[in-house]
């Protein structure tokens, strides 16, 4: 991990601050490019994750989600990029301060994409998978790009999940009025297990139905629309961000 010179803590001190107001959007902004995207500070300074968890424990919502969110970022890239849970094991207390807060959020969210980012923080946070993002991604944008799971990789594909419907296509629905379609197969919610009976019984518990809905189709099955082979759509997920 890069190492940290007092110019370098100087000014993480002070983003992390500017963060904490609730009203400095370009704090947060320098923090992801800085932490995340180009690792010019350290994530591993003893001010990020305590720092993150004490604005996830605070009673600013916004402020929380989105300290939630970066945190979990964090330790998921630190996991794949140095191929070990250090920084978890380094920072245990701040991680479970975080997984805390996350958990006490979630039921008192009501947005629908908001809960959906926070579920995604809670699985960051727990470490067990590495693609809670591209899963969420598909359950906000309500659609997923993924590719045909057939040897030669027939077709990129399009499946939709939400108001514009449930299909599969094998073109940009968008671009032409007469795309082929396929309808999605959504599970049982009583056949559901592991993690796909996990989300989808905490989002009906936390009210959010809909949320509940789309991760029967995300834990359903597809149509390729070029080969007609059927296929596991988060398996596919799964897959593609290997």
């Amino acid at each position: 991990m890069p190492r940290t010179d007092d110019a370098d803590s100087d000014r993480l001190r002070a983003l992390l601050e500017r963060a904490a107001t609730g009203r400095d959007s370009q704090a947060w902004s320098d923090l992801w490019t800085e932490l995340f995207h180009n690792g010019s500070l350290d994530v591993a300074h003893p001010l990020v994750l305590r720092t993150l968890a004490d604005m996830a424990q605070a009673d600013r919502a916004d402020t929380a989600a989105t300290a939630l969110h970066l945190a979990g970022a964090l330790l998921v890239q630190a996991d794949q990029r140095y191929e070990t849970r250090k920084l978890r094991h380094q920072y245990a207390p701040e991680v479970a301060r975080l997984l805390g807060a996350a958990n006490r959020w979630r039921p008192l969210t009501a947005d629908r994409n908001d809960y959906c980012y926070l579920i995604e923080a809670v699985l960051n946070l727990e470490g067990d998978i590495h693609w809670a993002e591209d899963l969420i991604w598909g359950l906000v944008s309500e659609e997923y790009e993924l590719e045909c799971p057939a040897p030669d990789g027939c077709a990129s594909l399009w499946m939709i999940i939400g108001e514009r419907g449930f299909f599969s296509a094998a073109e940009d629905y968008a671009l032409t009025d007469d795309v082929e379609t396929f309808p999605l197969h959504p599970a049982d919610p009583r056949a559901l297990e592991g993690l796909g009976r996990r989300l989808y019984d905490l989002a009906l518990a936390d009210g959010h139905q809909e949320v509940a809905r789309a991760l029967t189709y995300a834990f359903g099955e597809a149509t390729c629309p070029e080969c007609e082979q059927r296929f596991s759509v988060v398996g596919q997920v799964i897959a593609c961000s290997s």
